[in-house]
């Protein structure tokens, strides 16, 4: 078995991740014209392993970006992420930006309506979703 080594600079040089809205948006846009299901042709698979990053944000991230955002596209958001878990690598189980996003909108007053807390049990195998973990 060897051992790895640590080296300080490839820590220093990883390249910041930023959320891009206009990327935001085209998700948005997956949802809310339901071509949720082809999201694996929807998607190159360049872009597939680029944009995998999006499941690693913070709720932090996703409050910042959220801001912008009504209700309703948070919810397409939400959708998306939902299916996108799907995806070969996408998988996020209890950091799942769905949660992160849920929790905005909780956090506005508003909640997840039912019909959408169906919608991501019948659309998801994340036994998290749509809420986290219990503790």
């Amino acid at each position: 078995m060897s051992l790895g080594t640590w080296d300080p600079k490839i820590e220093q040089s990883k390249i910041e991740f930023a959320i891009d809205r206009k990327l935001l948006d085209r998700f948005i846009d997956y949802a809310q014209n339901d071509q949720l299901e082809n999201l694996s042709s929807l998607l190159s698979s360049i872009e597939q392993q680029t944009f995998v990053a999006y499941m690693k944000l913070s709720k932090e991230e996703w409050a910042a970006a959220a801001k912008e955002m009504n209700d309703q596209q948070i919810e397409n958001l939400m959708r998306f992420f939902t299916v996108a878990e799907n995806l070969p690598g996408w998988e996020a189980g209890a950091k799942s930006p769905v949660i992160w996003l849920g929790k905005i909108i909780k956090e506005r007053g508003v909640g997840i309506s039912r019909e959408l807390q169906r919608w991501i049990k019948q659309n998801s195998a994340n036994h998290y979703l749509p809420h986290g973990a219990l503790m």
